[in-house]
């Protein structure tokens, strides 16, 4: 693998990471909590760890993979800057509810309704394009398909229990995390 392909790599991860960094949740312990997402977490770093087995650097990296990565990290990073600016302090890592928690419709969120979850799919993907062979980079989809199921149900019964028929009509009207589905 090329040398610009690691500072390539280096920069989307950067890129995607640097507004969660930066975000500050209320500091306010959260009276609702859901920790049964916990183990969706666990699942989704199973998932990022399988891109990481194998001796990528000396694989070869075909450009067409390159420049497909490329536009999965560039997509994943527009998504989570722009997702964690309209979520604003209401993001968390647990799956929970603040005080005066709103239910967030604006921006990505008029797209699907976790779009973190799909900059984190477009992340496994630009990142597994570049270096993981095809056979473990569909299974480190499908465990981070497992693991983001489990996190959108513990925080989509959250929302339901708080914002009822509201939630109903969002989650008819918007897909979880794979657009236009």
């Amino acid at each position: 693998m090329p040398a610009y392909a690691y500072v390539v790599l280096a920069l989307g991860w950067i890129v995607w990471m640097a507004p969660f960094i930066l975000l500050r949740s209320s500091g306010e312990k959260a009276p609702k909590v859901d920790r049964s997402a916990r183990w969706g977490i666990l699942l989704v770093a199973a998932a990022y760890s399988l891109l990481w087995q194998g001796r990528f650097w000396e694989r070869p990296l075909p450009f067409w993979r390159l420049v497909l990565s490329v536009v999965f990290l560039a997509l994943a990073s527009l998504l989570s800057w722009t997702a964690a600016r309209a979520l604003g302090r209401h993001w968390r890592m647990d799956a929970a509810l603040d005080p005066d928690h709103q239910l967030v419709t604006s921006g990505p969120y008029r797209l699907v309704r976790h779009p973190i979850y799909t900059s984190m799919l477009c992340l496994v993907l630009g990142t597994g394009l570049m270096i993981t062979p095809p056979l473990l980079l569909a299974s480190s989809v499908v465990v981070f398909i497992l693991g983001t199921d489990i996190r959108v149900r513990a925080e989509e019964k959250l929302l339901a229990s708080r914002f009822g028929d509201q939630f109903g009509e969002y989650q008819r009207a918007v897909p979880a995390y794979f657009p236009f589905f």
